[in-house]
């Protein structure tokens, strides 16, 4: 097969003599998508390998929230992985938003898993949990409805390497949806006057939002939407640019359907949506309980369910942090939905759902770390984990989405 290369602008500004080099063994995926290597007595994280590997990579030494960070990409690929495949875009490697595109989508699921159960082994509670494997996308490319950009050097469009801070212009990336390339097309070198751009589009409507408003007289398109439209099972969702919005609307559909078919709905059930957004789960799942309570921090969002919920006459929404608004809520709780951010629940909040103990708890995660913390307190306060189910939310990328079901 001989030597695979990933081209890397160098993007330091060093002179040959000062570049650094090195022939690494790569070990384990890191919860970052990186192959852990060892270079004299420190362990690093290597861009662009896969688990086996022997490379040569490219040294980065940089200073990082005021810390010492050493991390490599690779160069050259000496002896490489049979699941190693060759990228598909074109700025792969000089663009970091894609980790994993040099990997065959198969294997891709596969590390996903290894991540969530690296995750759970750190916490006693959670080492002998079973993981399901991970729910392929329905599409591989083409599935983001969501872009932001950085606009830089008289209105070019592009992305920033999370490793060497470069900027690459970029005229079509292969996981946005075909609007977006095509709105970038429209406005490449037109937009000087931002220095970044948010393009979020409908999948199953015509509708588009462009953050921010743009006034160059050479631009064609309307700008500054304050929301868009999009079909979520059927139902018309709107979405204001504050408001957040799953960005892989299949995978998001597949999600709610899960999470139906595991609780086993008699329809009398109080169900409790924390972190609700825009409502797509407590809307999608008012007509199978009871009585829904949506909790929801920002404004805007709550704005945006309320245009969702139409003629539904059995949701409450409560505008504040779960945090601070669970213990208000009154009602014996049957379901509970926790659905944070990515750096996961508030101590308070895991304080609180155990005062309130709820019969059951689906808890929603975009990163395996946060989520298996936030488990570990709860499973050892007595919940059970009845079920693990991954889904690959963000194919080409190392991040993953997981539900947990739990019962007492």
């Amino acid at each position: 097969m001989g030597i695979n290369k990933i081209i890397m602008n160098d993007t330091l500004r060093q002179n040959d003599s000062e570049k650094e080099y090195a022939i690494l063994r790569l070990g384990r995926i890191t919860c970052l998508g990186d192959c852990e290597a060892v270079l004299g007595k420190e362990n690093i994280g290597i861009f662009g390998g896969i688990p086996g590997e022997l490379v040569k990579a490219r040294i980065y030494r940089y200073r990082k929230n005021k810390e010492n960070v050493i991390s490599g990409i690779v160069d050259q690929v000496i002896e490489p992985s049979p699941h190693r495949i060759v990228a598909e875009c074109i700025y792969f490697g000089s663009c970091s938003g894609c980790q994993w595109q040099y990997i065959d989508y198969q294997y891709q699921l596969e590390l996903k898993k290894q991540i969530i159960l690296d995750a759970f082994q750190t916490y006693e509670f959670l080492k002998n949990t079973n993981i399901n494997n991970v729910i392929a996308s329905k599409k591989e490319f083409n599935y983001r409805n969501h872009a932001r950009f950085s606009v830089r050097f008289e209105g070019q469009i592009g992305f920033s390497n999370r490793i060497t801070r470069r900027f690459i212009k970029v005229d079509e990336c292969l996981i946005m949806d075909d609007k977006i390339n095509k709105t970038v097309s429209l406005l490449q070198n037109k937009v000087s006057e931002t220095t970044s751009m948010s393009v979020r589009v409908g999948v199953n409507t015509d509708n588009i939002l462009i953050q921010p408003k743009l006034t160059d007289s050479n631009i064609v398109i309307d700008t500054g939407q304050k929301f868009y439209i999009e079909k979520f099972h059927g139902k018309e969702f709107r979405i204001a640019s504050p408001s957040f919005f799953q960005v892989n609307i299949s995978q998001a559909e597949k999600m709610v359907e899960i999470i139906k078919s595991s609780l086993n709905l008699s329809g009398s059930e109080t169900l409790v949506d924390a972190y609700s957004g825009v409502g797509t789960f407590a809307i999608s799942l008012a007509s199978s309980v009871g009585k829904v309570i949506a909790i929801e921090e920002s404004a805007s969002a709550i704005k945006d369910a309320e245009f969702a919920i139409g003629d539904i006459d059995n949701i409450e929404f409560i505008l504040g942090k779960t945090e601070n608004m669970l213990s208000s809520i009154s009602d014996d709780i049957d379901i509970l939905i926790l659905d944070p951010s990515r750096k996961g629940c508030h101590p308070d909040t895991i304080e609180v759902v155990l005062e309130k103990s709820p019969k059951k708890i689906v808890y929603v995660s975009c990163d395996p770390v946060t989520l298996a913390r936030d488990l570990n307190m709860l499973v050892s306060e007595g919940y059970s984990i009845t079920c693990v189910q991954p889904l690959d939310m963000f194919p080409q990328t190392y991040h993953v989405e997981v539900i947990v079901i739990m019962d007492r």
